[in-house]
């Protein structure tokens, strides 16, 4: 009997865990970058199933992130030394996001424990990993807290609270704007639902973003001829420098 009870108990607590689950879709799960490409924006919606009523207690709340192809960065600190501006230290990160963004139906520090942070690496100082710290570097938190601001400055990374719309506990939306100077490669969107500062479900989707056209021929070039590439580059920069010459000619005619 007691051990019928237990079993009916462990049902129920993992029926409970699962009560809420998330279905979303993408406006586009493919870019592509051509010559004219100037950004693109992206409908990120969704809707929470659940097999019961709506949970008491905490509000349901959402996090979306939108994460580019990470890359190893070094930053660089520049002192003044007799007068001389040079380089005095270097953290390299390992994995820095091309580009991130984050929206929130609320402010994250009220919506997102420091716990849940942590496990799921959402924040962007929680996705960004510094090592190969040098000797010179005295204060390596400064240097990432640098990357980061750089790369907010330059609209790369992006903090979108209150950005997602939630409507009735159930239906969500939001728009994430990608930049024209996009990195090729998979975009990961990411999806969070929490309650009480605790992700109660989660869900990944991918974002292709490509070079097409005369771009991806470029590339491709550059990339796998770079010999031909170069030669080509100088006979461009030749014609041109031609073509303006000739021109300057016939106007002062």
């Amino acid at each position: 009997m007691i051990r019928a009870a237990f079993a009916l108990f462990l049902m129920a607590g993992a029926g409970f865990a699962e009560t809420e689950t998330i279905i979303s879709g993408l406006s586009q799960n493919r870019v592509s970058i051509t010559a004219d490409f100037d950004g693109s924006e992206i409908l990120i919606y969704g809707a929470v199933k659940r097999e019961t009523p709506v949970p008491g207690g905490p509000p349901l709340e959402v996090i979306v992130t939108v994460e580019g192809p990470p890359t190893p960065v070094t930053v660089r600190r520049k002192d003044r030394v007799a007068g001389i501006w040079i380089n005095n230290a270097a953290v390299r990160v390992d994995s820095a996001p091309s580009f991130y963004a984050v929206a929130t139906t609320g402010p994250l520090r009220h919506i997102l424990s420091q716990t849940e942070d942590l496990r799921h690496q959402i924040t962007l100082d929680r996705v960004i990993r510094a090592v190969g710290i040098s000797s010179e570097a005295d204060n390596a938190p400064d240097f990432v807290q640098a990357l980061l601001r750089v790369r907010q400055n330059e609209d790369r990374y992006r903090l979108l609270s209150g950005k997602v719309e939630l409507l009735e506990d159930t239906l969500f939306r939001t728009d994430v704007v990608l930049p024209a100077n996009l990195t090729e490669g998979e975009y990961r969107v990411r999806l969070f639902l929490l309650r009480g500062g605790k992700v109660v479900a989660k869900q990944d989707r991918l974002i292709g973003v490509r070079k097409e056209g005369l771009e991806r021929f470029i590339f491709t070039m550059a990339q796998e001829q770079p010999l031909l590439y170069g030669m080509l580059s100088l006979v461009m920069a030749a014609l041109a420098g031609w073509g303006a010459s000739a021109a300057f000619r016939l106007i002062r005619v």
